[in-house]
């Protein structure tokens, strides 16, 4: 049929009207600026660097004899750039389940005299120490990041573990401060978090809750002296998901004395056995995708009540220290080192997962995306000299506003992403004010179908300009390669407008916009 011959001009306006309902919605959103208490804990915006596939070695490390990748003491001058404008303030390391298998002592003193070490975990390849301690805390002092030593519960001793504390950060006369002077640092890195082990439930020794939380009791004691002077931030080994069972024990069990962070894992996937192409994937798994990653609200509403009945002033923070995206790996690389792509589904993933965490800040104080260099869900992919900043990494780029900064309660009336008879929220935000007086806003539409219209009341706070950045590609699927790894980065977002107290913007489908109010 002729559709402009056959329809009667008086229907187009009836009908335009009809076709913009379709592809736009309506969202209403309320800053209770007067609420404003709660602090946004820089460290919410943590990364995670375990010796698993290319992230140590060819992602951080190249050694220091390298001559084609410019690199200061082996680790690659441009990685550290980039992970310095993304001001990255916490780095876990070196696991995972690799930190249940590492003795830390194998990674200090001379290169050349270090023993190898086969990694069981991740793909049985053969390691040679070359990157440790020293490495590590160096690199993070050149990024401005705060370490976070993952300790060996699982096949260590709670000598070793007190020992790496000593050697790290005591700074009088003993034989652990000594060795380190030796090695070449003469002052104490003064670490200040450490996981007690690793996913103790699984990888890290199939506990129950109720033997971990005595191991975990011996462990913390002798991390420290009695008065606790070191003050030493101490993460025990939270639940998988939703075991909530595991969080009433520790909680339960461990003396608050003993305990500054209680974490918790959670992966965004498909299905856990048919997780898909990072790639290759339709709409039905996008939705599935993203259905598992809005599951975080859940689950940190929920871990964080049990606390609540155990710990009302929120002593003790929720510890989201792995968290992300997991797919198959990509086509030919070893299933062992988890490579995998990195497209517009994961900038949903992690800008949803953010606004979660910031409007949690009460109780979620630390968390730690998995991982930063070309293993899962990456913030970089590296190949030889070539480099690549992912989507991921440019939303927490954009993110980087809301640290430390004050938390803004809101109110949403939100509309539906709908696939067939499954429906999910469509729009995400979470708000806060820095130190500056500058307002922030981010927000995701995780709808690939339709645009958003967004009315944001601002009650009582007056600004004089609205400015934004958006993250937006013409497909899910779209990505960075090493031969177009610019494809995707952000641009300025022209689509808000200010009027009194009344800001509205026009959001595309499958978008990442942060707003900034002056």
């Amino acid at each position: 049929m002729n559709f402009k011959r056959r329809l009667p001009f008086a229907f187009l306006p009836a009908l335009l009207f009809f076709f913009f309902q379709k592809t736009t919605a309506q969202v209403t959103i309320t800053l209770n600026t007067g609420d404003a208490k709660e602090k946004i804990n820089r460290n919410i915006y943590g990364h995670f660097a375990e010796h698993l596939g290319h992230c140590i070695y060819d992602g951080f490390y190249v050694g220091d004899t390298n001559k084609v990748i410019p690199n200061t003491d082996g680790v690659r001058n441009d990685v550290i750039a980039a992970l310095i404008k993304l001001k990255v303030p916490v780095l876990r390391w070196p696991g995972g389940c690799f930190a249940d298998t590492y003795h830390w002592k194998d990674g200090v003193g001379e290169k050349d005299k270090r023993p190898s070490m086969v990694n069981k975990w991740w793909g049985g390849v053969t390691e040679d120490n070359s990157f440790g301690t020293h490495d590590f805390l160096n690199m993070c002092e050149r990024i401005g990041a705060e370490p976070y030593l993952a300790g060996n519960v699982g096949s260590g001793t709670t000598q070793e573990l007190t020992q790496w504390v000593q050697y790290v950060n005591f700074d009088g006369v003993s034989p652990m401060s000594k060795w380190r002077k030796q090695n070449g640092r003469d002052r104490p890195w003064n670490v200040k978090i450490w996981g007690v082990g690793n996913e103790a439930w699984g990888c890290g020794g199939h506990m129950t809750p109720e033997y971990y939380a005595n191991i975990y009791k011996q462990y913390a004691t002798f991390m420290t002296d009695w008065s606790n002077s070191d003050h030493l931030f101490r993460v025990a080994s939270g639940a998988n998901s939703s075991d909530y069972h595991w969080t009433e024990v520790l909680m339960r069990d461990i003396p608050h004395d003993l305990v500054e962070g209680l974490a918790l894992h959670n992966y965004s996937f498909v299905e856990w056995t048919k997780k898909g192409s990072a790639t290759a994937f339709n709409e039905a798994q996008y939705f599935a995708t993203i259905k598992s990653a809005l599951w975080m609200n859940e689950l940190v509403t929920k871990h964080s009540a049990i606390m609540d009945k155990y710990d009302p002033r929120k002593k003790i923070a929720l510890v989201v220290d792995e968290w992300g995206g997991w797919y198959d790996v990509e086509s030919g690389t070893n299933p062992g080192f988890l490579f995998q792509q990195n497209t517009m589904r994961d900038a949903m993933i992690a800008g949803v997962t953010l606004n979660i965490f910031n409007n949690h800040c009460d109780r979620v104080r630390m968390a730690n995306l998995a991982q930063t260099i070309n293993v899962l869900q990456a913030v970089i992919l590296t190949d030889k000299e070539k480099i690549i900043l992912t989507p991921t990494y440019h939303v927490m780029e954009m993110y980087n506003v809301h640290q430390d900064a004050t938390l803004i309660p809101i109110a949403i009336n939100n509309t539906s992403y709908i696939l067939g008879k499954d429906t999910l929220p469509a729009v995400s935000v979470s708000a806060s004010r820095d130190k500056n007086g500058l307002t922030h806003i981010s927000l995701v539409n995780i709808d690939p179908g339709k645009a958003q219209d967004i009315t944001i009341s601002l009650n009582d706070a007056a600004f004089k300009s609205v400015s934004g950045r958006i993250l937006v590609s013409a497909h899910l699927q779209d990505h960075a390669t090493f031969g177009e790894p610019e494809k995707i980065k952000p641009v300025v977002f022209g689509g808000a407008s200010l009027k009194g107290n009344t800001l509205t913007a026009k959001l595309p489908p499958a978008s990442v916009v942060v707003l900034e109010l002056k």
